[in-house]
């Protein structure tokens, strides 16, 4: 009955949303930009349904890639989450960004952002040097072409990170239906950004009143 400690929770791990910036998505090809942005919405939207510590970080936002997607803001709006903007194109090299995760004494760390092959390989592998246990939501991230998301997943893969996606990883939170004090928040979610499964949930919930 105890479940696996390789398994995600609420209180075990932080997020760190990286470069979700305009200019950062105008030249992502991987995946196209409409399921990117809902891919975000549900991880960010996940981290403050469970309470889990999530830093979100920007790279010259103000003179060259923009703001962050409004799917991260309303979430975590810019006045009152302390975004953290950097020169630097791999986040562990940033002073904040470096005392700012590892600050959270999470030993679990679980990225997500733009590009894979640079603003996540970066952070993923100077982590695992530094023995956290990393996770990368695959399908929360992008790249300039198929070719560098997916060369970039795999050297990640063959160095110790372990994949997961946007969906997985907010069930893996959820865990049990019968915890009813996310129930609701979490169907909800899932409603608005959940594609065909979000459209089922609203069927089965309708239905359900009849």
């Amino acid at each position: 009955m105890k479940p696996s400690t390789k398994l995600l929770s609420p209180d075990n791990h932080a997020l760190v949303l990286i470069d979700f910036e305009g200019q950062m998505a105008f030249a992502t090809k991987s995946i196209a930009i409409s399921e990117l942005r809902n891919n975000v919405a549900i991880i960010s939207g996940a981290s403050k349904i469970f309470n889990v510590p999530t830093i979100v970080t920007t790279v010259a936002e103000q003179s060259f890639s923009g703001p962050v997607f409004p799917e991260v803001q309303e979430v975590y709006p810019m006045e009152t989450s302390n975004y953290i903007d950097r020169t630097t194109m791999n986040t562990w090299e940033d002073e904040a960004a470096y005392k700012a995760i590892t600050g959270t004494k999470k030993q679990k760390l679980v990225l997500a952002g733009l590009w894979t092959g640079v603003c996540i390989v970066g952070p993923a592998l100077s982590a695992l040097e530094e023995n956290y246990d990393v996770y990368v939501i695959t399908d929360a991230c992008g790249d300039v072409s198929d070719e560098a998301h997916e060369r970039a997943v795999q050297r990640m893969i063959h160095a110790g990170v372990k994949p997961v996606t946007s969906v997985q990883y907010l069930l893996e939170l959820q865990r049990d239906w019968a915890r009813q004090e996310t129930y609701v928040a979490v169907t909800d979610l899932m409603k608005k950004y959940g594609g065909s499964y979000g459209l089922g949930i609203h069927y089965a919930h309708n239905m359900l009143n009849h």
